[in-house]
């Protein structure tokens, strides 16, 4: 290589190195972005969709030096409000929140999307089209539907969290009630059955000493992406022992040979469904099994008597089976709502017969006989045998 070939390469590195080294030329910066922490859609009354988000705006020392989000708008200081605007559709109402809005919207942090009721009775499949094709939201992003306009549910400030999205977001992690996630809602619009279910949110009003609070009440139905009705909390229930999603529960039953109470305290749970096809006969088997603590005892039962911890296992089984067949009668004969995955269970062991009849199985389903059958086993009785606050009787 010549003199000048030799300084013509090393000027090409060199200026190379200044290009690579010149820093990150494209990052965006936190405080170039509009931080959304919950996302709310209503239906107007002329039947545009409204948008409305909380907006956290991060102030300098709510970021490291690396310009890092933390979770939830945690860690740092800042404040926040909400925003809405009007659109024909979820695309055009966001382009028209950027509008009024000096930062571009980040959907990145929300974690929570709230749906009005009468827009969810008018149909999700729009909205949810924007949210799941957009790259940025978070699939599993929890959702509700709010008896109120979204919009208020968004303007509330918990009394705790630091936001209410991380109130309802804990509560449904709580698993009292249905926890759903964005992607979850997804796969059950598009699934066979085409019934879905979404934690249903009211709104407690406040009474001078206590502030307003939102919080989940029941279960939102929704079929071919519009929602037809809702369960109350004991039918909610029902629906989770269906479904296989009963995590945390604490039971209390009435034993009828005593008098008092006694409370269980859920262990373990196991529901398993097993679908049976005779020629023209279509039936399923639930069965449910759980373990169980007692974990209060203010009944006469005196419970190092195995008889007694019997008597207290059936009790908990007829009160499991109420509480499905509760869910059942309403989803299957009212709704006809096929929101236990039924469907999916007949494909897995019947795919041939399930492709054969799938354009009838809402009739199918509401006409489904369904056999619920409870095992609940005590494990731990607690340490004492009876209730030692209760005097005995002479």
């Amino acid at each position: 290589m010549t003199k000048s070939g030799a300084k013509r390469t090393l000027m090409g590195g060199l200026i190379a190195s200044a290009v690579l080294l010149s820093g990150c030329w494209d990052r965006t910066e936190i405080n170039d972005l509009a931080i959304l922490t919950a996302g709310g859609m209503d239906l107007t009354e002329d039947r545009k969709l409204e948008l409305s988000v909380k907006q956290y705006v991060v102030s300098p020392s709510s970021s490291d030096q690396s310009g890092s989000i933390s979770s939830d708008t945690g860690g740092g200081s800042g404040k926040s409000f909400v925003r809405s605007s009007r659109g024909l559709s979820m695309a055009d109402a966001e382009s028209h929140l950027q509008q009024v809005l000096s930062r571009k919207v980040f959907w990145g942090q929300d974690e929570v999307f709230v749906f009005g009721q009468r827009l969810a009775k008018d149909g999700l499949a729009e909205p949810m089209e924007f949210l799941t094709r957009h790259p940025i939201p978070r699939e599993r992003a929890n959702v509700f539907v709010s008896q109120n306009p979204a919009k208020e549910v968004l303007e509330l400030d918990p009394p705790i969290e630091r936001s209410v999205s991380q109130a309802l977001r804990k509560m449904a992690e709580n698993e009292t009630g249905l926890n759903i996630t964005m992607k979850e809602l997804a796969e059950m619009m598009a699934g066979r059955a085409r019934a879905a279910v979404i934690p249903w949110v009211e709104i407690k009003p406040g009474d001078g000493k206590q502030t307003a609070f939102a919080y989940i009440n029941g279960t939102a139905v929704l079929k071919n992406g519009k929602m037809i009705g809702r369960m109350n909390d004991a039918e909610t229930r029902g629906i989770m022992w269906l479904r296989n999603e009963v995590k945390k529960a604490t039971v209390t039953v009435f034993p009828t040979e005593s008098k008092g109470l006694v409370s269980l305290q859920l262990l373990k749970s196991r529901t398993e469904l097993i679908p049976h096809i005779k020629g023209s006969k279509w039936s399923l088997t639930v069965r449910i099994e759980t373990q169980d603590d007692i974990v209060e005892n203010t009944s006469e039962l005196d419970l190092s008597v195995p008889d007694h911890i019997w008597e207290l296992e059936r009790e908990l089984e007829d009160d499991i089976i109420r509480r499905v067949q509760m869910a059942l009668e309403r989803a299957q004969k009212e709704m006809k709502a096929d929101i236990f995955n039924f469907a999916d269970a007949f494909y897995r062991k019947y795919p041939r017969e399930w492709n054969r009849n799938k354009d009838r199985w809402d009739n199918l389903y509401s006409k489904l006989e369904v056999n619920v059958q409870a095992k609940v086993k005590v494990v731990r009785p607690g340490l004492t045998n009876k209730s030692i606050f209760k005097p005995e009787q002479r």
